[in-house]
Order: structure tokens, then sequence, then C-alpha cells
């Protein structure tokens, strides 16, 4: 019987979403988030994660905040660009005259206020022209923001037979975040790409990025999934089709600020933070600096010979465990990870994971992430080289450097687990970039990388990502 099963997690946190979800109150969007609500107080600030707490603009949104007597809680967590938008519009409406940091808030939120002020007309509708006040749901009933974010890459590898040749693809995510209360969120995002998954820059290459999906240029349902806050201190999700990093409450990296090799992105914990997409359901906990959240994520939920929470099926539960300082985030994770009965020998290496990442932010340009990872298989098996795992990675983001608005990141960590065998290599990933803002909505970043192989030689590359937020 499952770890999860016996502790009976998932029946409970089930068991709390569908009687309270009239009762939201809080927003939790990841990624690129684009929904602002319009209610003229903001109440409270969850888990966002384009501006970390330990973020320059996230301290200064606080202090503005606090100054302006305008939020009724300080900031907590991390928050979408377009949710500090709102709260500094809020702040700063009545205000005549603001001050150097006010005037460089506005400056840095500069097309999102644009938006919020001057486009939520064209871009927020009134589901169904109904008054929806009389059943809870505000003012203004359903509203619906949409937006887009495109990546074209351009580039390619030195070291894999056969497929060094330069490749053009694209990765395109249509988002709509819906919200029925002015709080709460239905988020359902629509993804098309053109990566091929068996060449270098595929999800199951040797140098995958982060940005890779390959859908064969058809539409894809990419997310569908809804938070809601149970009480003052908890809020839940639930979705037919999330991932494990939508039920966090804490992302514990700023590394990096415009992600390329997908082998980094994992906050050092690898197998604790694998990101398994599925169906699932989670809830967080939130109180002052501290965050603790419970999840779990079923791969096969659409399959009935499967299911959720069964013996056949691959499912994944997590525990995480953070506090959020003033200039410093620290988080601690455990997965669990069973991969049923299915035949693909990824899915049947079932494992304990655990993790704990970390990052330090230094003055307002600086952010130092870092983070490790410990992987212990059920069942071992040298011969196909499942034992014990090892994962790390160090990442730095200088923003605005060289320029205001361009970032400098620089990574180095494992490019798989590593593992305590005679003669073996353990291999490292390195890369560099540079994110350069052309505009408010579109940016260009060169980037080197380096990914070395056990017992082979290593891929080396570069690659041009230009990114249009629209």
């Amino acid at each position: 019987m499952k770890l999860f099963q016996k502790f009976l997690v998932a029946p409970a946190a089930l068991g709390l979403l569908a009687p309270m979800a009239a009762n939201a109150a809080e927003l939790n969007v990841n990624g690129i988030s684009v929904y602002s609500a319009s209610s003229s107080e903001v109440k409270s600030i969850s888990e966002f994660s384009d501006v970390h707490p330990n973020d320059w603009a996230h301290q200064a949104l606080t202090q503005l905040a606090e100054r302006h007597g305008c939020l009724a809680a300080n900031p907590q967590g991390s928050m979408t660009r377009y949710e500090a938008a709102d709260l500094l519009n809020t702040c700063l409406g009545e205000v005549a005259q603001v001050n150097q940091e006010e005037s460089r808030l506005i400056t840095e939120f500069g097309s999102e206020l644009s938006l919020i002020k001057g486009r939520s007309s064209e871009l927020v509708a009134d589901a169904g022209g109904m008054d929806h006040s009389a059943m809870g749901h505000g003012e203004h009933g359903p509203r619906t923001m949409i937006m887009g974010k495109t990546s074209f890459v351009v580039g390619g590898v030195d070291g894999v037979s056969g497929k060094e040749a330069v490749t053009f693809n694209y990765d395109t995510k249509l988002m709509a975040h819906t919200s029925f209360t002015g709080k709460d969120l239905l988020k359902t995002v629509i993804r098309t790409g053109n990566f091929n998954n068996m060449d270098p820059f595929g999800m199951m290459g040797s140098a995958r990025l982060e940005t890779a999906f390959n859908s064969n240029d058809g539409l894809n349902l990419h997310r569908a999934y809804y938070k809601f806050p149970v009480g003052d201190n908890f809020n839940a999700t639930f979705g037919a089709k999330l991932r494990q990093d939508d039920l966090l409450g804490v992302w514990p990296s700023a590394y990096p600020s415009d992600s390329i090799l997908n082998v980094l992105t994992h906050a050092g914990a690898n197998a604790a933070y694998s990101k398994a997409m599925g169906a699932g359901a989670g809830i967080t906990y939130s109180q002052n600096q501290l965050s603790a959240s419970l999840l779990f994520v079923s791969d096969e939920a659409d399959d009935a010979s499967q299911g959720v929470l069964t013996e056949q099926g691959s499912d994944d539960l997590s525990a995480q465990l953070s506090w959020n300082g003033d200039n410093f985030t620290v988080a601690a994770i455990y997965t669990t990870s069973d991969g049923g009965n299915a035949t693909n020998t990824a899915n049947t290496n079932d494992y304990d994971a655990y993790g704990i990442s970390g990052v330090y932010r230094l003055e307002n340009s600086l952010a130092f992430s870092a983070g490790m990872g410990w992987k212990t298989p059920e069942k071992e098996d040298d011969t196909n080289n499942i034992e014990d795992e090892t994962t790390w990675s160090i990442g730095v983001v200088w923003s605005d450097f060289a320029a205001e608005g361009n970032d400098l990141g620089v990574a180095i960590g494992t490019a798989e687990g590593h593992r305590d065998d005679s003669g073996y290599d353990d291999p490292l990933a390195y890369e560099v970039y540079y994110s350069m803002a052309v505009s408010d909505n579109v940016t260009v970043t060169p980037a080197l990388f380096t990914i070395q192989k056990d017992g082979a030689d290593d891929v080396t590359g570069g690659l041009v990502k230009t990114t249009f937020q629209f």
C-alpha cells in the first residue's frame, strides 16, 4: 500500500476541495501569469512566481503598502507582475507625488499598469452579461483575461552524432485566467510547439530545453486547474491537468530568470522537484513567513485501468516546508513516487526523494540560488543503474546587468543523478545566458551551454531565444 494512502492524505485533501470552493478569497498563479483582480482594495497576496520575496520590487511593494496603508496583510510569498502592478495601482491611486523608489516601481511595471488601466475593458469579459452579485460572485461576475507567450529558438549542438544541424523551433502558450469572485482562479492553458522529442533540444533529447514542447503543431490542453482559499491561512488547488509546481506554496529558487537547459530548473533537487504532470490536488498553509504544502499528482488519472491513487497508477506525493525571510527563502521537500504497474522503466523506478533549496538576494540586483537533492529507489538494480543518487545546482542571476531590464545568468549543476560508482564521471551541466529586453514585451536571449556525459563526449551548444509576451 502506498505511503500517502496509509496516511489518508489524498482523501482528506479531496474532501476539503468541493464544499469550500464558493468561499474563494485568494489568487495563486505560477509562471507567466496574467490575471489581475479588479477589486478596489487588495486584501492579500499569495504565492506567485514572477516577483519573489527576495526581489527588490517585492520588498519595495511591501514597504509601499505599509506606508500608504493600502494592504490589509503584507505580501507573502511570490506574486505575478500583474498582481504587483494591481497592488501598485491601488496604493498610488490617490497619491499626488511619488518618491524615487515609487517612480522606479512605476517604470518597472509600466506595461502591466498600462494594461490594467487602459486595456482591461478590452480583455476582461463579464461572462453571460448578467449580474452575479446576489450569488456571491462580486460586482462584475466571472471575469477572464487572456494573454500569450511565444518563444522562437534558433540553435544547435556539437557532440551528438547525426544531430548537429542548426534548428529553428517554436513554443506558444495561450493562457486564460478566470475568476468567479475576483480573487480565485480557474487557469486554462493551450500549448503548441514543434520541438522534435528525439532531437537534442527536445523533451527526450541530450540537451533538453525547458521551453521545449512538441504537439506536431496541434493545439493541446496543457493546464486546467482551479485555486481557491480555505479560511484565512489555507489555499487549495485541484485540477485534471496540472504540474507539481502548480501545487507548491513556494518555488525556492530565483534561477533562472529566462530558462535554457531543463536540467538546471529543478532547484537542485531534481527527483524531489520532479515537475510530475497529471491530475492532482494540494493544500498550502501560509502564516507570516512560514509556508507548508501537501499535494499529490496522478499521471494516469484519465485511464480507467489505472486511475487516481490506485496500486496500478503512477502517483507522486510531496510535502514542502519553507521559510521566507526579508532577503532569502529556504525550503525543504519530501517526495515519494510510485510508478504503479507501468511498463516504462522510469515509471517503475519507485523512489523516495528529499531536497533542500534556497535563494539569497544581495542588494537589489544579485540573486544566488542553490539546492541539493537525494533520491533513494525502492529496489536497487545496479545493472540498470537504479541506485541512490544525488543532485545539486548553483545559479546566479544579475538583474539590470549592463542595461536596465537585462539579466545575466550563470549556473552549474549535475547533468544527471550522481551515483557512488567506481569510475563514474559525475557529469555536470553548465550554462550562461544574457536576456536582453528589446521592449516591454520582447526579449532576446543568447545562451551557451555544456552538458557532460558519463563515458562519452560532452554535448556543447548555443542558441538564441526570442520571447514575445502579448
